[in-house]
């Protein structure tokens, strides 16, 4: 049987961050993925990362290039009414966020890790984590026709909402708080000129729309929709003619079209699972935790997730205490809820939920109401900058 200090599973940006973190701090880890390197290399996620995210990156020596390709954004705009908002995020916090992809988080990690030796195994099929509730865990798994053991203290499940990891825990032991939202989003990813040099949220009678950018050269773009639509009702013209419908007119003019590279149809669901530690299992990101995309708080979160937890694994190795593993839980939470509230919010005065009038007014006078406070104003950056990784202002971070 093998053995190692923490197994990880999933190889997403919060496994392989978390594996980072601790190889640095000398810390023996294994990460098994169920999926091949080019698979996880290639998912297209969210682009926009808050400060603190970039802080551990470049704490994790994952940040040249992050620092030297990323957008720094110091605002974004709300459009409804056919007009444009421009938020002032500098002024209103001082601080900003960066635009840089997922996809690209994600190539920086597994370059680093396989550089650094890594202990990474893709293709790892039926796992099965046991024994969580005793001192040392294991995590069977199959790989090339053979079944294999792994010994360790702890396991992170970094394997995202359908991943093994929660489905381990007896539902007994957890509480489920779930909103699933009656729409999705469609996405597509073209190698044009982003419309606007920032991100704009368009709140439109016809549905929700996006406008957004990985790079000044490739832009990705986000129609609401209805959950029954499929990808080849979406033809490119379709997409395009119905994105300028929804955008004020100055910026519908400003698009360039062009052919998309990808294009996919995500629902949209709230989700926090609760306590985040059973024994010595511990879940991270998107297995104890779904957002709605709006404010592209899914991978910020992962990574306070990981922080929290690399810090605690440090202090119980170092020095054999257990007070930051056995405040996990709770510290990760306090920021999850904040962000849970800010992303329904954002959501629910951005999208269209139904064809009631009253209800479509009430999200103008939310809007106006909203660009016209300089209070609310400040509000509103704050959360989309990013609140601090133990929690909302106020909060102790002990």
């Amino acid at each position: 049987m093998a053995r190692t200090q923490v197994a990880i599973i999933g190889a997403g940006p919060s496994g392989l961050l978390l594996s980072q973190l601790l190889d640095l701090h000398g810390i023996d880890n294994v990460v098994l993925e169920r999926q091949s390197r080019d698979y996880v290399e290639g998912r297209i996620r969210a682009g926009v990362l808050e400060q603190g995210t970039v802080d551990l990156l470049i704490e994790a020596n994952v940040g040249e290039r992050l620092l030297r390709e990323r957008l720094v954004h110091d605002g974004f705009a709300l459009a409804f009414a056919d007009r444009t908002f421009r938020i002032d995020l500098k002024a209103l916090t001082g601080g900003a966020v960066s635009v840089y992809g997922q996809t690209e988080v994600t190539k920086d990690l597994m370059e680093a890790r396989v550089a650094a030796g890594a202990k990474l195994l893709f293709e790892a099929g039926d796992v099965s984590i046991e024994g969580f509730e005793r001192d040392h865990p294991a995590v069977r798994y199959t790989h090339e026709g053979r079944t294999y053991e792994l010994s360790c203290d702890f396991v992170a499940g970094c394997d995202g909402y359908h991943g093994i990891a929660r489905r381990s825990v007896p539902a007994a032991a957890m509480q489920t708080y779930e909103r699933v939202y009656p729409f999705g989003w469609l996405g597509i990813l073209a190698d044009v000129p982003p419309a606007s040099h920032e991100l704009i949220y368009s709140n439109h009678a016809r549905g929700f729309a996006m406008c957004s950018m990985r790079s000044l050269t490739r832009s990705r773009y986000y129609l609401q929709c209805g959950l029954d639509e499929k990808l080849e009702a979406w033809p490119d013209a379709r997409f395009w003619d119905e994105l300028r419908l929804r955008l004020p007119a100055d910026v519908a003019a400003a698009l360039v079209a062009g052919p998309s590279i990808e294009k996919s149809i995500a629902p949209l669901r709230s989700f926090v699972v609760e306590p985040l530690r059973f024994g010595q299992l511990f879940l991270v990101g998107d297995a104890a935790h779904i957002v709605p995309p709006a404010g592209a708080k899914g991978l910020n979160l992962a990574a306070a997730d990981v922080r929290l937890l690399f810090q605690a694994l440090v202090e119980r190795y170092r020095t054999g205490r257990t007070a930051l593993l056995d405040r996990y839980s709770e510290r990760c939470l306090r920021r999850i809820w904040m962000a849970e509230r800010f992303s329904w919010w954002f959501t629910s005065i951005t999208h269209k939920f139904s064809d009631d009038a009253f209800a479509q007014r009430m999200q103008l006078a939310e809007l106006e109401y909203l660009t016209g406070s300089t209070a609310a104003l400040t509000s509103l950056a704050e959360n989309y900058v990013g609140l601090p990784f133990e929690g909302p202002p106020g909060m102790s971070s002990s």
